[in-house]
């Protein structure tokens, strides 16, 4: 998972990936409720404007503008050439900015028409926000700079910094946090003077976010875990350990508490950013749980890492991957309805309950080689043979 937003009512998320996909989640029931597939390759940067339109930036150097349920975008942006990997929308919904590793910052009318093209940094920039009041635009990039540019016109203000950037964001009150690849978080007033700086533990820093109430920023590295950092007393309150990979991407709810985060481990997390507690592995065990019916299964709580992707009943339809109703006796690739990979339509793979046990044994990477779906392993012969009996009893054609 490389990139996340959330809605300013916290109801919804979308997340960008690696696999050239993004997702449109409900928060609400925890379940993704669309996948958006245009991008080339992977879908580096994501936003959600005030008005429900998701926009998204990928690798192709595209950006793309959805209207919530629509298979296709509304419009796509061209223009850059090179990856698009940082995307802000403006307070007022009217542009949308994106950086890209071609060196600029355009900004796009969302309305429609030509966008202004921002030419200043020496390297890739690799992020983009807006200031609170939606006057100034602050990008960060690679060349050790922050650069902060005013839309009415006139020259922008160059922060140089001791170190590369990866991630920029602005707080309520105009003060702009910067994430370096160094792992030190700067703090840096609106009008470009230097207040602060913090050894967050996190190197390199991939991501930072702050809380809408400006109080809490999270870093995310690249050593798989958070430091939470009080930003009145610029000290790291506490840090979230992850899985120990990659955090690629994180954004807090409105609530000011609620944080979400994604990485390599194709999972998105939530947390309690306050205690730092992991609320993410504690299951929805209510009237929107599609596994509520199989409390106590063992081979359901293995599938609940697949409940994302996948649903079990016809009714249900796809979501990020095909529907496994009726799975067993199908072949691979000819669930109609679904586009599948181009690769797997060349398998000779008939689906049993020895075939699904080996692609968790050896990886849908080794097993169907250019499947899209996320590189997952079961290790072990219990798990798997659980799952199995679960998908046998859930997924038969009624």
């Amino acid at each position: 998972m490389r990139a996340l937003a959330v809605s300013a009512d916290g109801t919804t998320a979308v997340s960008g990936s690696f696999d050239s996909s993004a997702i449109r989640w409900s928060l609400t029931h925890n379940t993704a409720e669309q996948v958006l597939r245009f991008h080339e390759s992977a879908v580096n940067a994501v936003a959600i404007a005030p008005d429900g339109r998701i926009i998204t930036g990928g690798e192709d150097g595209r950006v793309a503008v959805w209207q919530p349920g629509s298979p296709a975008p509304a419009r796509v942006l061209e223009g850059h050439t090179a990856p698009v990997v940082g995307l802000a929308v403006s307070p007022d919904g009217t542009l949308v900015a994106s950086a890209s590793w071609d060196r600029t910052i355009r900004l796009w009318p969302l309305a429609g028409g030509a966008p202004r093209v921002l030419e200043g940094h020496q390297q890739n920039v690799n992020g983009v926000a807006f200031t609170p009041d939606g006057q100034s635009l602050v990008s960060a990039g690679y060349d050790l700079t922050l650069r902060i540019w005013p839309l009415a016109g006139g020259p922008e203000t160059t922060v140089t910094l001791p170190t590369p950037l990866n991630s920029v964001a602005v707080a309520r009150d105009g003060e702009i946090v910067a994430g370096g690849a160094d792992g030190r978080v700067f703090f840096v007033a609106p009008n470009g003077e230097v207040r602060g700086e913090l050894d967050s533990g996190q190197v390199p820093i991939i991501s930072v976010a702050s809380s809408l109430d400006g109080t809490l920023v999270a870093a995310a590295g690249i050593r798989g875990s958070v430091a939470i950092i009080d930003r009145r007393t610029r000290t790291v309150a506490r840090t979230l350990v992850g899985p120990g990979l990659p955090v690629w991407a994180a954004a807090f709810l409105p609530d000011n508490r609620t944080l979400i985060t994604g990485g390599t481990d194709r999972m998105i997390r939530r947390w309690n950013a306050v205690t730092g507690e992991h609320m993410g592995s504690v299951p929805m065990a209510d009237n929107n749980d599609p596994l509520a019916a199989y409390a106590g299964d063992r081979g359901a709580e293995v599938y609940r890492a697949c409940v994302a992707c996948h649903t079990l009943t016809p009714d249900e339809g796809n979501r990020a991957g095909p529907t496994l109703a009726g799975i067993f006796g199908r072949k691979i690739a000819t669930l109609p309805g679904y586009n599948f990979s181009p690769a797997l339509k060349q398998l000779d793979i008939v689906w049993t309950p020895e075939t699904v046990s080996k692609l968790f044994e050896v990886g849908p990477m080794q097993y169907t080689p250019g499947t899209k779906m996320p590189e997952q392993t079961i290790g072990s012969a219990e798990d798997r043979a659980a799952l199995v009996q679960f998908l046998q009893k859930a997924t038969e054609r009624r």
